[in-house]
């Protein structure tokens, strides 16, 4: 049977059970039997719906990252065309998906830094995945209005420096997670300033 036939609300289960562990631990220190003691199902289960760690390991990083770009998909406005404007759109959406799904965050914290031998292959490759650069580079340049900013500034370079930032960013999280509201805000500030700095006086 596969574990998209079985019944949602035992899905989310273990799914979020696998999430919590994963991300507290990381991969070389969860185990399956975390897994399913956290859910409240046996071993058996878990190992019958995805046979090995490493697959429902991958299997969440490919929910995670489809779950977040869904949802950035159907609450997307492509009518923001100021750069800066849609960075702050699209971070509030993700941002939301955490709040829903607080296992999310600690999860992806935890792959972004993964270089256990089993999975860190699969993981560089899933950081690095086509699908999701293209929908990243579709969301975020995709007719917003360059015009704004100074002649000599390039927008993918202020999106690499913010790329950089987030990466700091998350690399101080502590494993027990943060206050979203206030990564929002913070993020906000950083946002205003980059706006301040690299668009045209007229459209301060």
């Amino acid at each position: 049977m596969n574990f998209s036939a079985l019944h949602l609300e035992k899905q989310d289960v273990i799914v979020n059970a696998a999430l919590t562990c994963f991300g507290a631990n990381g991969y070389k220190k969860a185990s399956i039997s975390d897994v399913a003691d956290a859910a409240g199902v046996s071993k058996a289960l878990v190992f019958h719906y995805f046979g090995t760690k490493k697959a429902l390991y991958l299997y969440l990083i490919d929910l995670c990252t489809h779950t977040i770009m869904d949802e950035i998909d159907r609450k997307f406005d492509n009518t923001v065309t100021d750069f800066f404007d849609r960075i702050k759109l699209t971070s509030s959406i993700e941002i939301s998906v955490m709040k829903k799904h607080p296992a999310i965050f600690s999860f992806l914290n935890s792959v972004y830094f993964e270089n256990d031998d089993e999975v860190k292959t699969e993981v560089k490759d899933a950081l690095a995945n086509d699908e999701s650069e293209n929908f990243r580079n579709k969301i975020v340049f995709e007719g917003i209005d360059t015009s704004k900013f100074k002649d000599d500034i390039d927008p993918k370079l202020i999106m690499k420096i913010l790329d950089l930032i987030t990466d700091g960013y998350l690399s101080k999280i502590p494993k027990m997670g943060i206050d979203l509201d206030t990564l929002c805000e913070e993020f906000d500030e950083y946002i205003n300033l980059f706006k301040r700095n690299f668009y045209k006086e007229k459209y301060l």
